[in-house]
């Protein structure tokens, strides 16, 4: 069963800096893209950074520039590097990966990990 773990967040100050991990568990035949998404209350899920399956990058016009996505192909992992946070930043972060495994092709998303950034 292929599982996405997040760690990392927490709470941060604006201007400071917080890091995302996630490693992507289970019997995993190939990754077509994975990365972060995000939820603040009262707003829907958008896309923070993601790598797609040619190798590049995509991310938010918010966060370029602040945040730095990062990835270990050999150990199925992704990061999140965030500086020069600001209070907007709170949310709720998803690992997102869409990957293949026994059960085919699907969306997998992680638990979440709350970043909470004060001014």
């Amino acid at each position: 069963q292929v599982q996405l773990v997040e760690s990392g967040g927490g709470l941060g100050q604006a201007g400071g800096s917080l890091r995302l991990s996630c490693a992507a568990s289970g019997i995993i035949s190939s990754i077509s893209a994975m990365g972060w998404y995000r939820q603040a209350p009262g707003k829907q899920r958008e896309l923070v950074a993601v790598f797609t399956s040619g190798g590049s990058t995509n991310y938010a016009d918010s966060v370029k520039d602040r945040f730095t996505i990062s990835r270990d192909n050999a150990k199925n992992t992704v990061a999140l590097q965030m500086n020069s946070l600001n209070p907007e930043d709170t949310a709720v972060y998803y690992c997102y990966g869409d990957l293949s495994g026994w059960g085919g092709r699907k969306d997998y998303w992680g638990q979440g990990t709350q970043v909470t950034v004060s001014s």
